[in-house]
């Protein structure tokens, strides 16, 4: 998407931007010449992801637009009206904020601790009201004041909460001050609306929670910096309250092939569905309202193929006990023993206590060892459920290679 040059000039505050779709943002703003705030709390290297608040920066001034570092962590009130200050004292004003910050646990209500549960809510929900609140003296004074919230339209569908209800609640607590505060600021002129893509994005952040194959069905975090861009060019008073996809507002502005966007072109067809939105071909909405269970008779023969398998040399690289709870015409419980010896399987519960426990339906399950469905989709999508530790979850992924040209 071509920049018009419209935000030049004016200045952005982003939290979140030291990197993925908040620094995307920034730099597509920065092309325009525009004043950005980069709010985060980044500001020594991170031992897993890149970027710092001072190496977005930098990349900001080299595309053209002007940065100002702060080191803010969004649950820190102090931290907040400092850096709005500085951003005030340095730029004159803020026009635009954009409240990207945001922590993730995809976890069940057992396994949520408490401070993980306060962490979302404290940088979801808190942090995105706070920082909306601190910059309402200043985006009332700008002829241009947006507020845009990086969260899921709101939906009582039970499907967005099931899996994860302490995540929905802390996104959808961004989403409740995108609705609340469209109404309350409508009359001075402020537009305050929600951005969320379609499908996966791929950042560093979600390679980390996912893996390394998480590009190969994800797309750019250019698809939501471009269709931010469109969104925060238009006139604030002629929309405000509107719970926007990625695809749907660049659609609206002329750009339909959306092949470029999708990190591995090849899969521009088959990419996941993000959390909380549908997908907007028909197969694939049919396919993510969980399909009766059909693969029953195949379970017990999937199993001996993968015992067929079963050598030292998976089990020293996978060195994990897993416990599958499957769902169909009956309830199922097999194991697979990963860690020791030659490895095993069968049916009941393990010998040893599970690294991991996946529960799904007995067609999706077929489907994930056939190599039709993959584990991080289906685990995002709500097909597939873990408890214990995902990463070892997801090391199945290379058991499931080996099985699909068997099955």
């Amino acid at each position: 998407m071509i920049n018009s040059g419209k935000l030049a000039g004016r200045t952005l505050f982003i939290t979140g931007a030291s990197r993925g779709i908040g620094k995307a943002i920034a730099l597509k703003a920065a092309r325009d010449g525009a004043n950005i705030v980069v709010a985060a709390k980044t500001a020594e290297p991170h031992p897993k992801l890149p970027g710092t608040i001072y190496t977005a920066a930098a990349e900001i001034e080299q595309a053209g637009g002007k940065a100002h570092p702060c080191i803010v962590d969004v649950r820190d009130e102090k931290q907040v009206r400092t850096a709005i200050a500085d951003a005030v004292a340095k730029f004159g004003g803020i026009d635009i904020v954009v409240n990207n910050a945001s922590a993730i646990s995809l976890t069940s209500t057992p396994d949520t601790d408490m401070k993980r549960y306060d962490l979302m809510h404290h940088i979801n929900t808190r942090g995105t009201f706070l920082v909306s609140k601190e910059c309402l003296p200043h985006l009332e004074k700008s002829n241009h004041g947006h507020i845009l919230n990086i969260s899921p339209p709101l939906s009582m569908k039970a499907k967005w909460f099931g899996p994860h209800v302490a995540y929905t609640m802390a996104k959808y607590g961004m989403s409740m001050c995108v609705l609340g505060m469209a109404a309350e600021f409508r009359d001075r002129g402020i537009a305050v609306n929600a951005l969320w893509p379609r499908t996966a994005i791929h950042t560093a952040a979600i390679e980390m929670l996912t893996g390394p194959d998480s590009a190969s069905w994800s797309r750019k975090p250019e698809i939501m910096a471009d269709a931010a861009y469109a969104i925060l060019c238009r006139e604030p008073k002629q929309f405000t309250g509107e719970f926007f996809i990625d695809d749907e507002v660049l659609e609206s502005v002329g750009i339909k092939d959306l092949t470029d966007y999708a990190c591995v072109r090849e899969n521009a067809d088959k990419l996941m569905v993000d959390f909380f939105v549908e997908s907007k071909d028909a197969e694939a909405v049919k396919e993510n309202t969980a399909p009766a269970p059909a693969g029953d008779d195949k379970i017990p023969q999937l199993f001996k193929k993968i015992e067929a398998l079963l050598s030292p040399e998976i089990v020293s690289k996978t060195q994990a006990v897993y416990q599958f709870n499957i769902s169909g015409a009956k309830q199922d419980t097999w194991y697979l023993d990963l860690k020791n010896g030659a490895g095993a399987c069968g049916t009941g519960t393990p010998p040893a206590a599970p690294d991991a426990t996946l529960t799904m339906n007995s067609t999706n399950f077929f489907d994930m060892f056939s190599g039709k469905l993959k584990a991080a989709p289906a685990y995002m999508s709500g097909k597939l459920k873990i408890k214990g530790d995902f990463q070892k979850a997801l090391k199945l992924e290379k058991l499931m290679k080996a099985l699909k040209s068997k099955l």
